[in-house]
């Protein structure tokens, strides 16, 4: 399995957390997801190849802004 970590801006308590969970759930092909606040760190684990750019835009859809790294 794969695993994706993108830094996620915007997330500020358990509650953003467990929003992110749910959209990225909902997408098939992702198996868990782990979303840590503190960190602005959501770790996704699929279970086949997915865009990457549907879990961004699924995430940004919320609100949130995605960290991208140079």
């Amino acid at each position: 399995m794969k695993k994706i970590d993108l830094k996620v801006d915007g997330m500020v308590c358990s509650g953003c957390e467990n929003r992110v969970k749910n959209a990225l759930m909902n997408i098939d092909g992702v198996a868990k997801v782990n979303a840590n606040h503190k960190k602005n760190l959501v770790t996704i684990t699929l279970k086949e190849e997915i865009d990457k750019n549907i879990l961004e835009n699924a995430i940004e859809n919320l609100g949130y802004e995605i960290i991208k790294e140079d």
